[in-house]
């Protein structure tokens, strides 16, 4: 407030807001992992909005969307690499036998758990969805 950054205040009142939510919804205090998922769902509607913008033209509104999709980023525990989660998807791919595109939700529900808060899992689910396809496609 001090620095009268407009754009960090009020993304972090909106934040804190939408925490709060949470915590009426649940009813009770949130956990550290249950805070991150909130943090996480505010971005996912900041990278929504934004497509949206790009669709519509409006220049101004993408600019401030990205802003703010900055400053919640800055709030969330350390993201691991690309390479990082190829390794984990092929780790779990291996140990869970999945060897056809059926075989996903095997694969993601053992490295959501894994990965909960440590990567977008939407960016997640297409890495294992592409590698899948691959051994499918290797196997015929």
């Amino acid at each position: 407030m001090k620095a009268r950054d407009e754009v960090k205040v009020s993304t972090l009142r909106f934040l804190i807001s939408a925490i709060h939510n949470a915590k009426i919804d649940k009813g009770q205090d949130l956990t550290d992992e249950d805070i991150v998922g909130v943090i996480q769902k505010q971005i996912k509607q900041r990278k929504e909005s934004i497509e949206g913008f790009e669709q519509g033209g409006r220049a101004d509104l993408v600019e401030k969307e990205k802003k703010e999709l900055a400053i919640l980023q800055e709030y969330l525990p350390e993201q691991l690499t690309d390479a990082e989660i190829k390794y984990l998807v092929e780790k779990t791919i291996k140990e869970t036998s999945a060897s056809t595109p059926s075989d996903m939700g095997k694969v993601m529900g053992k490295l959501s758990q894994e990965l909960k808060g440590k990567a977008d899992m939407s960016e997640v689910s297409s890495i294992v969805r592409q590698k899948l396809d691959l051994i499918s496609r290797e196997s015929v």
